[in-house]
């Protein structure tokens, strides 16, 4: 059996299991109900990662008995969240090359997307949004890209890239790399593109995920988990604290703070809720800070690189928690690997992640007892 029949196989196995789960969770009357949080419809805690079903008791049992016993649910593998339709699992992930200058607030999509990295770029930070349990129409404004986004990328297994394009050299190692090119260009007239009225060029190229999805012609792969989650019994790792303070090149000043009534963390620009253009509050479940080494891109001298393999100091804030440890990459094909300092794997709360590739010294945690005002900025 090739690997696009086993992948086929296996979803259907995935779709039996859930309907299943589903028709079981009816049964059982109101489990498993959503909550919504923060404009965003979230399973609850319990449902991370097992359901209940019913079984057969066992031979030995009383007549007429049953038990009931865990029954593990597929995961989307970008969250760890359960699969909600089976139909997105094999569809490949979309990475969009979202902006961050002034001129571009509010943004749309980034609370959609599954992972965001932040990363430094010509004097300001762009974000690279990776969406495939859920998208976003619209999502932008939509930048162009960097060779850094190469690494970032290979590793979900050819990722459509969403971009407004780039230089000769940039989109020449795009083209050659496992990502699959999704610009203004090569999405074509039904890629969804368009130019809002309410922002000036270039700050006002936005798109559509569901477009990019539709266009993309079985080109893209299906992305494998970037990241280790935690069980729904597993405990939170860490130091209790408030959250995080960065600053990114150019004054990109942002905070993470920990709400414990939603259980996400609340992003701020400098002192200011990042919102969206809709007025949904940007948040996450987990914020990891990876300390990178830039170096400068071979496609620019004034674009610096952010080097995603090998290994560097890494700070895990999830479940209100800080952890300290270090992440490594063995090659642009590999998954992150979180390690705490005494050795043990760091797991993430299922949910949303965002990925800030600093440099050393651009970011500083506030401990507990303390506000985001009482801990100058990095």
């Amino acid at each position: 059996m090739n690997t696009r029949s086993s992948s086929i196989a296996t979803n259907r196995v995935a779709v039996l299991l859930i309907a299943t789960v589903l028709v079981l969770a009816a049964c059982g009357g109101g489990e498993g109900a959503s909550v919504t949080v923060a404009a965003e419809t979230v399973p609850p805690s319990s449902a991370v990662s097992t359901s209940l079903a019913t079984t057969s008791a066992p031979p030995d049992s009383a007549p007429g008995t049953s038990t009931t016993a865990p029954v593990e649910l597929p995961t989307f593998p970008l969250t760890g969240l359960p699969i909600t339709d089976a139909a997105w699992v094999d569809r490949p992930a979309l990475i969009a090359k979202i902006d961050n200058a002034p001129g571009a607030w509010p943004q749309s999509g980034l609370v959609a997307a599954d992972i965001v990295y932040e990363e430094n770029v010509e004097s300001w930070t762009r974000f690279a949004a990776v969406f495939h349990s859920q998208g976003s129409d619209p999502v932008g404004p939509i930048r162009s890209g960097r060779t850094q986004d190469i690494s970032l990328g290979t590793s979900l297994d050819r990722p459509l890239l969403v971009w407004s394009g780039g230089n000769d050299t940039v989109t020449s190692l795009i083209n050659k790399s496992d990502l699959v090119n999704m610009s203004v260009r090569e999405a074509g007239p039904n890629g969804g593109y368009y130019r809002s009225s309410d922002k000036r060029a270039p700050h006002n190229l936005f798109t559509k995920t569901s477009a990019i999805w539709a266009v993309e012609e079985g080109r893209g792969g299906r992305p494998g988990p970037q990241f280790s989650y935690r069980g729904p019994a597993d405990p939170v790792p860490g130091t209790p604290v408030v959250g995080v303070k960065v600053n990114m090149d150019g004054n990109m000043r942002s905070s993470w703070e920990w709400d414990e009534r939603s259980g996400l963390y609340l992003r701020s620009h400098k002192s200011d809720p990042h919102v969206e253009a809709d007025g949904t509050r940007v948040t996450t479940n987990n914020v990891v800070v990876l300390v990178c080494e830039y170096k400068t891109s071979v496609a620019d001298s004034r674009s610096p690189e952010a080097q995603t393999t090998g290994d560097g100091v890494a700070w895990v804030f999830t479940g209100g928690s800080w952890v300290v440890g270090t992440w490594s990459r063995a090659d642009k094909n590999s998954r992150w690997t979180l390690t705490a300092e005494d050795g043990s794997a760091i797991a993430l709360t299922p949910g949303r992640t965002w990925v800030q590739l600093i440099r050393k010294g651009q970011a500083v945690e506030v401990p507990a007892g303390r506000t985001l005002d009482d801990v100058d900025w990095p």
